[in-house]
């Protein structure tokens, strides 16, 4: 065979070569450009982890009673993290969830109620049956001393 009828195989072969190399180049910058918007909605869902968990350890628990529902693990703990996450994912305000969560629940659900006639027993309470407990030993220590021996 002669050597000029080879020469068109291997001029064919270099163009080949060249155009597959280009082409895997196109490819793997459009492969980057579309992964690209794929990190926007990983950084989204990680704000909206961030908030639900902030919200979270602003609700209480209705089970557990002396913890957040970030602490607890109960059913309905879990369940109001979930609410809370779907609201924030529906673009819910923080503030909006919050009161969604009061409406629903009532002033028990958030763990620092605010101070108002309702909440004067979750809030004074606890010193309340202290200073009780304080004056009842009192005048148990008094009326011990009073007796004659």
């Amino acid at each position: 065979m002669p050597e000029n009828a080879r020469r068109p195989v291997w001029m064919l072969a270099g163009w080949l070569a060249w155009v597959l190399t280009w082409s895997a180049w196109g490819l793997l910058q459009a492969s980057w450009t579309l992964a690209a918007p794929a990190s926007a909605p990983a950084a989204w869902q990680a704000a909206v982890d961030d908030r639900a968990k902030h919200l979270a350890e602003q609700l209480r628990c209705l089970v557990c009673q002396n913890q957040t529902i970030a602490d607890s693990h109960a059913d309905l703990a879990i369940d109001l993290k979930q609410q809370v996450r779907e609201k924030l994912i529906q673009g819910w305000s923080d503030e909006q969830v919050i009161d969604y969560m009061v409406q629903r629940y009532g002033d028990f659900v958030l763990y620092r109620p605010p101070v108002k006639a309702q909440t004067w027993g979750l809030w004074f309470g606890p010193f309340a049956l202290l200073l009780i407990g304080l004056v009842v030993l009192w005048r148990r220590l008094r009326a011990h001393e009073d007796k004659p021996q």
